[in-house]
């Protein structure tokens, strides 16, 4: 019975891949780097990679894709679109497809069945992610985190960097919105019941002088894009990263 990626399509794996293209940079950073022979123009880590670029995840160059001949392509079910996949896979290209995690634990879990599926291997980086993040602090701050603006995008209900936020201790005030990604108006971003206005630097490239001034009754806590929402090797040091930046 061929494996199946987490939204269950059957992927037929060669016996270990070793020609990848990677369309997700977490899990660009995830991989061994030396299976690698693509990956998109925004997949930053390990800094020294040097492999043919494909464009981006949202409209990657698939003709691209296909000239690299990959025997594997990784890509996730929110950052790449479906058509995309399926022309990989009906030119013959296998397409592990990750689930947008709700929860760290979600994320580490889907992590390490690609990892043991296609390599049988155990990184020790995931075990310590696994260890460094099992538990949840006590609720000290209530926060909005926007990931962009024009218009404002904030992050909402079961998102994976909602659930970082919550094992520091910070209550993300859309937790309970029906969307995943609201986009609320300039009206209600302005009477939130928070403390604290959380503002990464991707996808929206927030900075101090561009972020903070529409929040002014809010403490802005500047964190790295790639800590909050990315999930692979970053996750180790994540914690204590965000950490210091929360004052925790």
């Amino acid at each position: 019975m061929l494996p199946v990626d987490d939204l269950g399509e059957p992927v037929p794996l060669p016996d270990a891949p070793r020609r990848v293209v990677s369309l997700v940079p977490s899990l660009t950073e995830a991989v061994d780097p030396g299976v690698l022979v693509g990956a998109t123009d925004y997949c930053t880590h390990p800094a020294d990679l040097d492999v043919t670029r494909v464009g981006g995840s949202k409209y990657p160059k698939v003709d691209r894709v296909l000239a690299l001949a990959p025997d594997l392509v990784l890509a996730n079910s929110e950052e790449n679109r479906p058509e995309d996949v399926e022309r990989l896979r009906a030119n013959g290209i296998p397409v592990w497809v990750t689930a947008a995690p709700a929860t760290v634990p979600a994320a580490l879990k889907s992590l390490r069945r690609l990892l043991g599926t296609a390599w049988d291997v155990e990184p020790d980086w995931l075990v310590e992610a696994e260890r460094v993040w099992r538990d949840v602090e006590p609720a000290r701050f209530r926060a909005v985190v926007p990931v962009w603006r024009k218009p404002w995008v904030v992050v909402g209900r079961d998102t994976f960097a909602g659930d970082v936020l919550r094992r520091l201790g910070v209550v993300n005030v859309y937790a309970d919105h029906a969307e995943r990604y609201p986009r609320p108006s300039w009206d209600e971003i302005q009477s939130l019941d928070a403390e604290l206005v959380v503002l990464p630097d991707e996808p929206y490239l927030f900075t101090p002088d561009d972020g903070p001034q529409f929040f002014p009754d809010l403490r802005p806590v500047h964190v790295s894009g790639r800590y909050l929402t990315w999930y692979g090797p970053s996750l180790v040091a994540a914690r204590s990263e965000l950490a210091r930046a929360f004052a925790i």
